[in-house]
């Protein structure tokens, strides 16, 4: 397949994966807005990160508290601070209601508002002396007093009901922490601010004595969603209670699951499985790792467009010829052969390794025939130095006729 092929092929892959990378991040960005957390992290119906940045955008610095609300005491930094919590998703313990309560009850530079909604929030209404109805499955119309609904009217599903009671006191948790009892602060004032048909409260702020800030409570958690503010004049009640009123607003998040915990690299694979560039990417990865592995004879030696044949045993034995010729060895091509008798006639175990000349020297020519006792004292005279180049060849000769001579 020639180059230009092979390109067009490579690109229109790539194209059909980038589709169907995009394909599948839609639909996990579908999945991901039915998350029914009010956090302010979320973007979907059900997240206030609407609120969040419609504060921004009046000017208003917005937090993200993402730490145990024990580290509320050090948080105070401005004047004029609301602390948010929508509806926590994970239940609050005896400890921390009181650490958020301490937090309005906290001196004048450490200490701020609170906002309360949902059922979340519950358990630190009811340090304020107030609690939740129970849930109507209709949702109704509420507005602020003496004004009727609009067109689009704001919905709760739940009221403010005042609970009488002097002592809040809880013992979900007496089996490790004891029965916690949360005294009720008398109120120097209590402003309605949303209320429906029939005189029912949606959202009250309390002034206790014994704090110099105030308690927002809101029955439900759906007047900050994202959806509501959208859609509905939720907008126009849930930005009222903020802007012009507070120099920072800070969200509780640590109860909806964002804590501290995690880390960049976990984040971003996180984003990548559920956005359709982060698919894309993926999907070009993998389509360049195939593109890698079925390429990979690439990564042993390159294949050489020279055939080489391998030598014979003869070719070796002229070359070497050759080069001791060269070299003036005759006297070194007499020794080896010389040697290779000797290796031959010699048993392994007494075999030596000392001069081949002394050895040929040390034989008995008694003990060989005429043609051995010639060729025995030829290779005594052809292993002196300085032989002419016709004595390898007469040295070859009188080694194979010992040989004949000497061998078993």
């Amino acid at each position: 397949m020639r180059s230009r092929d092979e390109a067009l092929l490579g690109l229109g892959l790539f194209t059909v994966l980038v589709m169907i990378a995009a394909a599948l991040g839609r639909r996990g960005t579908a999945r991901a807005d039915q998350d029914r957390r009010s956090s302010s992290f979320l973007t979907g119906p059900a997240g206030a990160r609407g609120l969040a940045d419609a504060l921004q955008r009046l000017g208003i610095r917005v937090r993200r508290f993402r730490e145990r609300t024990g580290a509320l005491a050090g948080l105070r930094t401005e004047r004029r601070e609301a602390l948010v919590m929508l509806d926590p998703t994970a239940p609050l313990a005896p400890p921390e209601v009181a650490q958020i309560v301490e937090y309005l009850r906290g001196p004048a530079e450490q200490g701020g508002d609170l906002v309360l909604a949902g059922r979340g929030a519950e358990p630190v209404m009811r340090c304020f002396g107030y609690r939740l109805s129970p849930d109507r499955y209709d949702p109704v119309a509420v507005s602020r007093p003496g004004v009727l609904p609009g067109a689009m009217p704001a919905t709760v599903h739940r009221f403010l009901l005042p609970t009488h009671s002097r002592i809040s006191i809880d013992s979900s948790r007496a089996y490790d922490l004891g029965v916690f009892r949360c005294p009720v602060p008398r109120l120097r004032a209590a402003d309605t601010l949303l209320s429906a048909a029939g005189g029912r409260v949606a959202a009250l702020r309390l002034s206790p004595e014994d704090a110099r800030g105030t308690v927002t409570l809101v029955s439900d958690e759906e007047l900050f969603r994202n959806r509501a503010l959208r859609r509905t004049d939720a907008g126009p009640f849930a930005l009222g209670l903020f802007a012009g009123r507070y120099d920072r607003v800070v969200f509780e998040e640590y109860h909806h699951g964002f804590g501290p915990a995690g880390s960049l690299a976990g984040a971003v694979f996180a984003w990548s499985l559920r956005s359709p560039w982060g698919w894309a990417v993926w999907q070009a990865a993998a389509a360049g790792l195939l593109a890698v592995v079925f390429g990979a004879f690439r990564f042993g030696p390159a294949p050489s467009a020279i055939v080489r044949i391998r030598r014979s045993a003869l070719e070796h034995v002229v070359a070497l010829a050759r080069a001791l010729s060269a070299a003036n060895g005759h006297d070194a091509a007499i020794g080896a052969l010389v040697r290779g008798l000797r290796r031959r006639v010699m048993p392994p175990a007494i075999r030596g390794r000392g001069d081949a000349g002394a050895w040929l020297r040390q034989l008995d020519p008694s003990l060989l025939a005429p043609r051995g006792r010639a060729a025995l004292a030829s290779l005594n005279t052809l292993t002196r130095p300085g032989q002419p180049r016709t004595a390898v060849l007469e040295a070859a000769n009188a080694v194979e006729d010992l040989w004949e001579e000497l061998r078993p």
